[in-house]
């Protein structure tokens, strides 16, 4: 199981329910890399989305704990051990963990590769992502070249469990 995540200097994810910002190469490699796949997430994250409707192309597993919930196409499950037990439906390579943080901190000890867009700014934010270079057990094994939008410098990480 991997996460994929955009992380501003602090490892902050987003504010108000709204990612920092919206770097269109970022966008691109997220689409690119979950299209076809499993991807899990909260119920804030679904409905930061457009509309609020599940990603296409995907198969979208929501953890909500409000049992009346319903979103069409999209599988809604109520607790970790109801997730847990739906991922085993599918190829653990294929399951990307999207956000937000709750869902990151509960699934993180789950994941052997956490794929990070590393923004060099540091943005106002209200949920983050634990910050996997003071954690031992993570090790950064990929880094691209720095790259820019308009006036921000990012690069892409790859982050693997040791």
């Amino acid at each position: 199981m991997k996460a994929i995540l955009a992380a501003d200097k602090n490892w902050g994810i987003g504010y108000n329910n709204r990612l920092l910002v919206s770097i269109p190469s970022d966008m691109k490699f997220f689409r690119q890399t979950t299209t076809g796949k499993v991807v899990v997430m909260g119920r804030k994250t679904l409905e930061s989305f457009p509309n609020g409707l599940p990603l296409k192309n995907r198969t979208n597993i929501v953890l909500t704990a409000n049992p009346d919930y319903d979103v069409k196409d999209a599988v809604i499950v109520h607790s970790k051990d109801e997730l847990l037990e739906e991922l085993k439906k599918y190829n653990e390579d294929d399951i990307y963990v999207i956000g937000g943080e709750s869902v990151y901190r509960m699934m993180l000890p789950y994941c052997d590769t956490v794929l990070v867009t590393k923004i060099d700014r540091a943005f106002q934010a209200d949920t983050h992502f634990p910050n996997l270079d003071e954690m031992e057990e993570w090790t950064l094994t990929e880094e691209s070249e720095e790259q820019t939008c308009f006036d921000l410098e990012f690069r892409f990480t790859k982050y693997e469990r040791k």
